[in-house]
């Protein structure tokens, strides 16, 4: 009918393909944007609905929607029923299974999935399949390594992250990838080595690595290569990931869609030797088709070794699609591949959709074939044609990295003109040959991956000068769906032919990513932002032209940060670019150990501690009495008293906290670290006559804290509890949940709400306006 209708065959199956596509995905995309899954039995009315209209030709759009709809639906209806029980969250489990992937050894611990095999609870068996991640706390067993079998012990629970505005979304990530539980070895002496799985290709790819260590001397340039050959991303620091993201490159910096493609054609250019050497070679088996053939041979051997990351099964779908095309004498454009690798992603794994890579991935290749045409010849027009394909591609994925990730590299166009070529046509390709004569003639090995290795230092040293540069790269608050699609919408405007009207003004569509999604309080009024950190506290007060920060929460020996992981991206996505004050309740990690972090990106903050001698960095000591007032807010340090301390030598660090009261026109509020019950008679007593504060609960609801008589005397109209779910040290206590509620107090729990948002309004009373849990509910979240 398409031809029928004044279009070419090609043209017609070419646009029915990607009309196909995008139904399916709006379909799935339907299935991701609903609080809760629907029934099955309405996922297979919708199936069936869908097939009978496909029978309709006008009705084929709404019928693959309906399909995409359906199937994407049930595939997570299954995936979040795999997870571990509720009722059994917290229990140990032994396990039988084998170690998927490479574990990652950092200080204290040791971190891996771990795929069951078998698991049995009480020593009767469970249904319970799929990837658990897993912690192995201490000196980890020298025989765990990838592909290793394992009987052990493991205290599980469901998949469950932090929940902030512009924080990491991992729940959403274990949907996406399969991970049906997290939780840590138990009883670790009793854990049985079951032998190493034949076949497997993981153990290759750590055994690869480990030789690529061992012959390229340069301890930094080996990390690099073994991320480039294997997929290995074990040896790169934080600064290194830094660096990479701030010169948009950390899609080279890992094995991706693009590492594959390069590979390809370095499979299809070597079949053109003996072809070119031997003609007849032509009869038995036309050469593009032995090239598409040698493509995607080479691609999927190295695909494997990749990990098998969806930009490369992506990668690998289209280069498929290119095979199947040359062996069938067809002709295929560039959108139906496209379309065809969508369809068969969606066909085989519509979660999918779920990974920020899915959507970059297929939305940098749709734009280049969309909006760039060819280019001039001879070498200058190959260097403006690679300039404009890397400022198309910085320009057009701005607003997916924006939605995503917050963030925006300046300098992604310079980066990417330097890098993409050096990777393209030195590092892969000589990785590539590093890896064959690893395998088949070690000693040729070293000199090839020395090579690989000076090439690229010298081109990490120039991305490291980019990196440094004022501005080159920026954070900017979260963004509506409206903005997100006006922002592609100027992207792809800008891009278009030549020829077309006013493309310039496509960049004013960009302006709404710049615009905070909320304002700031009026003077008088403030702000709380209650942070997710798990086990600890991290607490922002926002006034009209200002910003303190009360704690941090911890930093751990795996050297993850919840100064980076929460509180760094919760201002960020508020539009917090300048912090005026950092005070760190006391030196306990689970409240100071962010803050360094958070210091280093906001050094303009002072720092204000109660225990300054445990702190790494400089700060000053809070004290009783001190004061200030922002935008016509109070500021006052209610405790410790140091001098009344030092002459009792009496009280636990806990004890020592700042205890911070905030008093603004319509409310208070009252921040009191980790005091114990010893102390809060002495911080009611120092409360100055007013509103009851709203109460962030002592020490997490610890039962050595929340005094029923101090809950008494405060009568807050509030309180908020930050505490992990299901905390090992059991925060908050029932005992102390029972005094707030006995004495009528209402409470929110970042356990159980994500972060938390009060205002405090003038002439209102405060109140809760956002539990994080609930404005960001989704179907796969807990």
């Amino acid at each position: 009918m398409v031809a029928a209708a004044g279009f070419p065959r090609a043209h017609g199956t070419a646009l029915l393909g990607v009309a196909t596509a995008v139904a399916l995905l709006a379909g799935a995309l339907v299935v991701h944007a609903l609080p809760v899954l629907p029934p099955r039995w309405l996922d297979g009315t919708f199936a069936l609905l869908g097939a009978v209209l496909l029978a309709r030709p006008r009705g084929r759009a709404i019928g693959f929607l309906l399909l995409g709809f359906a199937w994407c639906a049930f595939r997570t209806d299954l995936a979040m029923e795999s997870r571990l029980p509720r009722a059994l969250e917290g229990r140990d489990f032994t396990l039988t299974g084998v170690v998927d992937g490479l574990p990652r050894t950092r200080a204290g611990a040791t971190s891996l999935q771990f795929r069951i095999e078998q698991a049995t609870l009480d020593e009767a068996p469970l249904d319970l399949r799929g990837l658990v991640r897993l912690s192995w706390y201490d000196d980890a067993p020298p025989d765990l390594a990838a592909c290793t079998g394992w009987r052990l012990r493991a205290r599980l629970k469901r998949p469950r992250g932090l929940v902030n505005r512009g924080g990491y979304d991992s729940e959403r990530q274990a949907l996406e990838r399969g991970v049906v539980a997290g939780g840590y070895v138990r009883d670790a002496e009793a854990a049985e080595f079951l032998g190493t799985r034949p076949l497997c290709v993981d153990g290759l790819r750590g055994r690869l690595a480990a030789e690529i260590a061992a012959r390229v001397p340069d301890a930094h340039d080996a990390a690099l290569l073994r991320a480039f050959s294997v997929g290995d991303t074990r040896g790169l620091a934080a600064a290194d990931w830094d660096t990479a993201r701030i010169n948009g490159v950390s899609h080279l910096l890992a094995i991706s869609g693009f590492h594959v493609g390069i590979a390809a054609v370095f499979g299809a250019l070597l079949v053109r030797l003996p072809w070119r050497l031997r003609p007849r070679l032509g009869l038995v088996l036309p050469l593009p088709v032995a090239q598409a053939a040698a493509a995607l041979a080479v691609a999927f051997g190295y695909g494997l070794l990749a990990g098998s990351s969806l930009p490369t099964v992506r990668t690998l779908l289209m280069i498929a699609v290119v095979t199947l095309t040359r062996f069938g004498r067809r002709q295929g454009s560039g959108p139906h591949g496209l379309a065809l690798a969508l369809i068969a992603i969606l066909a085989f794994d519509p979660l999918a959709t779920l990974a920020p890579g899915f959507w970059l991935s297929f939305a940098g290749v749709a734009v280049l074939m969309f909006c760039l045409v060819r280019g001039e010849a001879g070498v200058w027009g190959y260097v403006r044609g690679l300039g404009a394909i890397q400022l198309a591609m910085t320009v057009t994925l701005l607003p997916l990295t924006v939605w995503f990730f917050g963030q925006a590299s300046l300098v992604g166009a310079a980066s990417n003109l330097v890098a993409v070529p050096v990777v393209s046509f030195l590092v892969v390709p000589l990785c590539l040959l590093g890896l064959a004569a690893l395998l088949t003639v070690p000693p040729l090995a070293t000199p090839v991956l020395l090579l690989a290795g000076w090439a690229n230092h010298g081109q990490w040293w120039l991305l490291e000068r980019l990196a440094a540069l004022p501005g080159a790269h920026w954070y900017l608050p979260d963004v509506s769906l409206w903005a997100l699609a006006a922002a592609s919408l100027g992207a792809m405007w800008m891009f278009l032919p030549r020829g077309v009207p006013l493309r310039p003004l496509g960049a004013v569509l960009f302006l709404p990513l710049l615009l905070p999604l909320r304002s700031t309080p009026a003077p008088g009024a403030f702000e709380v932002h209650v942070i997710d950190v798990g086990q600890g506290l991290a607490v922002l007060v926002r006034t009209a032209g200002h910003a303190l920060l009360y704690d941090a929460g911890a930093r751990y020996p795996s050297e993850f940060d919840l100064g980076e992981a929460a509180v760094l991206p919760t201002l960020r996505a508020l539009g917090v670019r300048r912090l005026d004050r950092i005070i760190a309740s006391h030196g306990d990690n689970d409240h100071a150990g962010g803050v360094p972090a958070v210091a280093r990106e906001h050094p303009e903050a002072d720092v204000l501690a109660g225990e300054p001698g445990r702190l790494p960095i400089a700060s000053a000591q809070c004290e009783a009495g001190q004061a200030w007032e922002w935008d016509g807010v109070a500021f006052r340090i209610l405790h410790p008293d140091t001098v009344a301390i030092a002459a009792t030598h009496k009280g636990s660090d806990n004890d020592r906290s700042c205890v911070l009261l905030v008093t603004g026109a319509g409310g208070r509020l009252l921040a009191t670290g980790d005091i114990s019950r010893r102390v809060e008679p002495r911080v009611a007593a120092e409360l100055p006559p007013g509103p009851a504060p709203v109460l962030l609960v002592p020490h997490h609801g610890s039962r050595t804290s929340s005094g029923a008589d101090f809950i008494a005397a405060l009568d807050p109209p509030l309180a908020i509890i930050s505490a992990a779910w299901r905390s090992r040290f059991g925060h908050p206590h029932p005992e102390v949940v029972a005094r707030y509620r006995d004495g009528g107090v209402p409470f929110a729990n970042t356990a159980e709400a994500g972060a938390v948002e009060i205002d405090f309004p003038i002439g209102s009373p405060p109140s809760i306006t956002a539990r994080e849990r609930e404005r960001q509910r989704r179907h796969w979240r807990e």
